[in-house]
């Protein structure tokens, strides 16, 4: 059973939960494990190259599961107007099921790791029970693409779907969300819409499912700043190497720009947003912050804290992940009325 404590209103929720006990042993057995994994790899910021971080992520290094490629995943390609070609990894509900929505997925990473196509299992099963189509944006990475070419691409991509939804899935129907580095750009993604496009992001998208989040990549949230050394699969001196990565030469008072850290946005007509992180992720004030902020914004929002999560926490098999990953399919069904494959 699990444990949880709410306070809820039409326009906000927040639930601590996995403090069911044999829940957390799970989760304090599978921390554990991960850790004992990480201690014997070279730490991201210590190994310093991007290019090998990826190809050991890619193989089922750094705590991250081997990538499986779907066959029935298929790449597309949008072109911005310098001429630059962004791909999308295109997953659809099964063959005699029309999308009810589509989602638009940026994976995490940092903005220096990870790809469109390194969670194809995870987002079949999202296309599946939600009845959608999920189209995860392959954006630029650092270093050799420092900012804002990532967020250029997420921006292109959310541009093409709003203008060719209808036509390419018979629905105009559109979901947001990420993780980690992803979520961020989630968000950035919908603020320029509103401030560069003229375009009301909450009647753009219905909704956005935002999972830990990084949002301040000024000076780091206290969270950030206190996590020391302990490899959580992220800590501060990783979460440092990222930055210097992504926004080389820049200062802490230029990455306060909100299209930078949009914990320091204006976050006024966002569509309703679902956050998770788990208590023992370096960036959880992140998502503290910001879920207090869209809702002080105007927007509705729900938080979800999980006990003793680490950052990434859904990676693991745990019943903690499993309820995470079902609930957000409940939240984007909801969102779009639809009642999915279950």
């Amino acid at each position: 059973m699990n444990t949880a404590h709410s306070t809820a209103s039409a326009a906000y929720s927040i639930a601590t939960t996995g403090l069911d006990p044999a829940e957390l042993a799970e989760t304090r057995a599978a921390n554990d494990r991960l850790e004992q994994l990480l201690d014997g790899e070279i730490p991201l910021h210590v190994q310093d190259d991007p290019p090998a971080a990826r190809a050991q992520q890619r193989a089922g290094g750094g705590g991250f599961p081997a990538v499986t490629l779907l066959p029935e995943a298929v790449w597309r390609t949008v072109t911005a107007p310098s001429g630059h070609r962004v791909r999308l990894r295109v997953l659809t509900p099964p063959e005699d099921r029309q999308p009810a929505g589509v989602f638009l997925h940026f994976h995490g990473g940092g903005g220096v790791l990870g790809s469109a196509d390194g969670q194809d299992v995870r987002l079949r099963d999202l296309a599946h029970h939600v009845g959608v189509a999920v189209v995860s944006v392959e954006y630029r990475l650092a270093p050799e693409h420092p900012y804002p070419a990532g967020a250029d691409d997420a921006e292109r991509a959310a541009l093409w779907l709003l203008d060719q939804a209808a036509a390419e899935f018979g629905t105009g129907r559109l979901l947001i969300g990420g993780e980690s580095h992803g979520a961020r750009l989630s968000v950035t993604t919908l603020l320029r819409l509103r401030d560069r496009h003229s375009v009301a992001p909450a009647d753009a998208f219905r909704a956005a499912q935002l999972s830990f989040g990084a949002y301040d990549l000024a000076y780091g949230t206290p969270s950030a700043r206190r996590a020391g050394d302990r490899n959580l699969l992220i800590n501060s001196p990783v979460l440092a190497w990222f930055r210097e990565q992504l926004l080389p030469g820049r200062s802490p008072a230029e990455r306060l720009d909100p299209d930078i850290s949009p914990l320091h946005a204006d976050l006024r007509g966002l569509p309703p947003a679902r956050f998770t992180v788990g208590t023992a992720d370096p960036v959880l004030d992140d998502t503290l912050f910001m879920a207090a902020r869209w809702r002080a914004a105007g927007n509705a929002a729900e938080l979800e804290i999980v006990a003793e999560g680490w950052h990434g926490f859904t990676l693991a098999p745990t019943t903690v992940a499993r309820r995470e990953l079902a609930t957000q399919e409940a939240f984007l069904r909801q969102a779009l009325g639809s009642v999915g494959l279950g």
